[in-house]
């Protein structure tokens, strides 16, 4: 008898219910039918539908790409910079090259959009730390402010200077020729803008300004409207009269038609950034000096702490770092009337900024020499923080710096102190056996009972320049003894 066969298909069919399970029906609860059971998403669809976390949306991409660009500059920079930078200015990047080339034609640099929306978030606006001073440091720190603090300048007091000086020069010239003699010098010819002075009559304001002559009416009527919108700027789009300026090679007097201490903080910022971009280190730092910190210190001073824009116009300053200390830190320390507050502003933006190694190092070198005040040693603690392996140079300078105030009476601040502690912290291994000696001897006129034991535990323990290692001792010899 022969085995039956079954067919597949009838192997796989499932058994039927029982006739009073069929009789009922199906229930809620009831599994669905093998047949018609969900298929289970593959991981190819997962995939595909889930969103990419990795995906970097276009306006971020050019975000990335810009921060990107400015790290390229700034090791750019870091390579070719020195100690001596004063020809710095013929290996300018991109920046450079095109205020180089404004002058026979103005090419706006990358930067130059006035969109609001180019304004960067920081989220660390404000965040420096708040200085508090005790009544006895604060007594010690007004003694080392210089009784004839030093008298600021201007722009327009340096257009009046060279006003009032061509005006001497045309009366000299002027007496000469009345009385046939001649004048050495006399016959030198005259600029476009130094001729004689004129008062060009400012409706809105009723106020009287000294203006150069040279220029066209129609020159100063433009740009005395420039000025006028620009104290009134929230947003949009610069006049293009005002965007080349950095151009023209009578810039100064250009800006000084547009009244820089009547502009709005917004304006402020738009202008940093194209003078920023478009201007040399040398026309920069004038530009700095004589709008830039003027306006910042006046917004401290009023509000008691600097309004964003100017924060971040700050902040972009310091992509020009040789201008940035030469137009604002250095007259900031100079000037003999820096707060604490304004220096722990500037140097919550130097913390920020990446800053060439050689411009931080002949900044040091620059304030170690410089007559000391307070702010001054909040700053050589700000870029002694960095981290930057300095010359040797920039050491000695800071060993000096410390070792001046020996045989001072005056007790030394806490700012002071702080900064010895960091220096020692950061540079213990750089400094010479007698030098380390010589710190170590000044400590003993010169102490604070929290932070000075902070100092000597680093400066005993240390290595210095030149100094041979000490031998290690071998746990073998030791047990053969």
């Amino acid at each position: 008898m022969g085995k039956e066969q079954f067919s597949r298909s009838s192997a796989k069919a499932p058994r039927h219910d029982p006739l009073h399970v069929q009789l009922m029906g199906p229930s809620e609860n009831d599994p669905l039918p093998q047949g018609k059971q969900p298929r289970a998403k593959s991981a190819r669809n997962e995939r595909k539908n889930k969103p990419d976390a990795n995906f970097v949306d276009a306006k971020l991409s050019r975000k990335i790409l810009a921060i990107a660009q400015e790290q390229q500059d700034e090791v750019s920079k870091e390579e070719r910079g020195g100690l001596s930078s004063d020809d710095e200015d013929e290996g300018e990047n991109t920046f450079g090259k095109k205020a180089i080339a404004g002058s026979r034609g103005f090419i706006p640099a990358i930067g130059d959009s006035d969109d609001d929306s180019d304004v960067e978030e920081d989220d660390d606006f404000g965040t420096f730390d708040e200085i508090e001073i005790d009544q006895r440091d604060a007594e010690l720190l007004a003694k080392f402010m210089p009784t004839a603090p030093r008298e600021k300048k201007t722009l327009a007091d340096l257009i009046m200077e060279k006003i009032n000086a061509q005006n001497a020069a045309n009366a000299a010239a002027a007496a000469a020729a009345s009385g046939d003699v001649i004048v050495p010098g006399s016959e030198k010819k005259k600029g476009p803008l130094d001729s004689v002075m004129e008062y060009a009559d400012d409706d809105e304001s009723g106020e009287n300004r000294p203006m150069p002559m040279g220029l066209s009416p129609k020159v100063v009527e433009v740009y005395s409207k420039v000025g006028l919108l620009l104290s009134r700027y929230k947003s949009g789009k610069l006049p293009k009269a005002f965007k080349i300026i950095p151009s023209l090679q009578n810039w100064e007097e250009i800006l000084y038609i547009t009244a820089p201490e009547n502009w709005t903080v917004h304006a402020t910022y738009q202008a940093t950034r194209i003078f920023t971009s478009n201007l040399k280190e040398k026309q920069a730092h004038k530009f700095f000096s004589l709008v830039l910190l003027d306006k910042i210190r006046d917004d401290i001073a009023d509000n008691k702490k600097l309004n964003y824009h100017l924060y971040m116009a700050l902040k972009k300053s310091l992509y020009k770092s040789k201008a940035f200390f030469k137009g604002i830190l250095f007259p900031l320390c100079e000037s003999g009337t820096c707060t604490l507050k304004e220096a722990a502003v500037v140097g919550s933006v130097i913390t920020k900024v990446s800053i060439p190694v050689l411009h931080s190092a002949a900044a040091l070198l620059r304030l170690a020499d410089m007559e000391y005040t307070g702010p001054n040693s909040l700053f050589i603690r700000v870029l002694l923080d960095k981290k930057y392996a300095l010359p040797y140079k920039v050491i000695d300078g800071l060993v000096d710096h410390f070792l001046r105030f020996k045989m001072d009476p005056r007790p030394m601040p806490v700012l002071w102190h702080q900064a010895f502690l960091i220096f020692a912290q950061r540079y213990k291994s750089d400094i010479t056996p007698d030098q380390k000696q010589a710190l170590l001897d000044l400590m003993r006129f010169k102490s604070h009972e929290g932070i000075t034991p902070e100092i000597r535990r680093e400066l005993v323990n240390s290595v210095a320049r030149g100094e041979m290692l000490p031998e290690p001792v071998d746990d073998d010899m030791l047990m053969d003894i």
